[in-house]
């Protein structure tokens, strides 16, 4: 055996991680089941697959934490960035890419490095890898036998919840005559949605059919467990008439040009390619049945002919109690060859994935070459999402989690000529938040850098 790392799943933390340990001069084989053998929710042969939606939301990273985790990850050389920004579709202020173009380019990437072996097999116990260090990537969908080893191996119950696919609809079957472009408040370009509005009347109609529509069934074995952050449109609706005009149908900051009455309710739908050919309607997350699908959402203005790419769907997302079982450096505490990233951790989301990916690439790096790894300052994005994972408050109720501000450490009062604390609010406290993790960042950049100086 030449290679020194076995990362097991190409998903979004898998591919990061593969690529780190990998420019930093370290032998990896990246285990995937792919093409033998595939998820649920995953169709295409190439690696880091997205299915839940296209877009890695904010790109502002003066004003966002997810925009500055973007903006840590591109300083810190990302592959996951790289790619998402030569493939990336108008999505006004957030970071889309054409889906099948983004795999298509980390596979190829993988591909060409002269460190990375791809083996296309399914690993089903961690008892079939001999190696120094393990990567476990595999992401919210781990397989059933692995997911039970990996439960055996830990000591402590996986946890389950679901994330639901939002449907894709062809753009040339949507009806302009009542639908039209424009994103909110007109930022960004103004095709990047388009939006489908409702009447008072229109709208009710709807939440009662999607109410009355028939949903996928559970197996035995499941629980409707769901991350608050990717409820099914369905389950919102549950939640009281009102809620969906609160949440993906708020009807603000848009002008319908087809009439002059204020909308009640607006569908929006992002576009889902390069070839602006297919939409995603936004926050349209579901577990109804295809067929319910198709009636219920053609109840839509401007979407009662549309044909549909891609009805929503749900899949099992699994992931493990890291603050109890991982270390600093995402190693499994009783067994520290075995390391873990993605959102089989607990992080969720795209970025957050491949930023923990990106993050258990370099530290496998590190101990691969007999180093001692270098965490990332506190104030940064990276070190943030690390804290997450790392938190044994609360533990009984661990969830999953996006990178947020809340979970940065708190900024420091600035004391006044008077001598008096003041507390920054609002655009200014992110502004404040964003500056200080990227003056730490460089320094912690400058370190991987003077570490890995001689490999390739």
């Amino acid at each position: 055996m030449s290679s020194e790392i076995a990362i097991v799943g190409a998903g979004l933390a898998g591919s990061e991680a593969a690529w780190q340990a990998a420019v930093r001069g370290v032998k990896v084989d990246l285990f995937d089941m792919k093409p033998l053998k595939f998820s649920p929710a995953h169709k295409n042969n190439n690696f880091a697959e997205l299915v839940c939606s296209n877009s890695f939301r904010s790109d502002d990273y003066m004003h966002n934490a997810v925009g500055l985790l973007h903006e840590e990850m591109r300083r810190a050389d990302s592959l996951v960035m790289s790619v998402a920004d030569e493939t990336k579709v108008p999505a006004g202020g957030a970071l889309a890419v054409d889906r099948e173009l983004f795999a298509q380019k980390i596979t190829e990437k993988l591909a060409a490095h002269k460190n990375i072996n791809i083996i296309s097999k399914e690993i089903q116990t961690l008892g079939e890898l001999d190696y120094p260090l393990i990567i476990i990537a595999t992401g919210p969908l781990t397989a059933q036998n692995l997911a039970l080893d990996i439960q055996k191996s830990t000591s402590h119950s996986a946890l389950a919840f679901y994330d639901a696919i939002a449907p894709v609809v062809y753009k040339e079957s949507i009806d302009f005559s009542k639908a039209w472009y424009q994103s909110r408040y007109d930022k960004g370009e103004m095709k990047d949605y388009i939006n489908c509005p409702l009447s008072k009347e229109e709208y009710e109609a709807f939440i009662k059919a999607l109410l009355d529509a028939e949903k996928a069934e559970f197996h035995d074995f499941e629980n409707d467990a769901y991350f608050d952050g990717c409820l099914p449109i369905e389950v919102m609706a549950e939640r009281g008439i009102e809620t969906l005009r609160f949440g993906p149908m708020k009807p603000v900051g848009l002008t319908n040009p087809h009439s002059n009455e204020k909308p009640y309710a607006v569908v929006q739908l992002r576009q889902d390619n390069l070839q602006d050919t297919l939409r995603n309607i936004v926050g349209f997350q579901t577990k109804l049945k295809y067929s319910a699908q198709k009636r219920v959402f053609s109840l839509i203005p401007g979407l009662q002919n549309a044909e549909f790419a891609r009805f929503g769907g749900i899949h099992k997302n699994t992931f493990i109690k890291s603050p109890i079982l991982l270390d600093n450096f995402l190693r499994l505490k009783s067994n520290p060859k075995l390391m873990f990233a993605g959102q089989i951790t607990g992080c969720e989301g795209y970025v957050e994935s491949a930023a923990v990916g990106f993050l258990a690439g370099v530290f496998s790096g590190f101990f691969a070459s007999n180093k001692t790894p270098v965490l990332p300052p506190r104030a940064t994005a990276f070190a943030s999402m690390l804290a997450h994972l790392s938190n044994t408050q609360n533990i009984d109720s661990y969830q999953p989690m996006n990178i947020n501000f809340g979970l940065f450490q708190p900024l420091e009062p600035i004391i006044t000529a008077q001598g008096k604390q003041k507390h920054l609010k609002g655009l200014q406290k992110k502004e404040a938040y964003a500056k200080r993790a990227l003056l730490s960042l460089e320094g912690w950049l400058k370190d991987l850098h003077n570490a890995f100086s001689t490999n390739g």
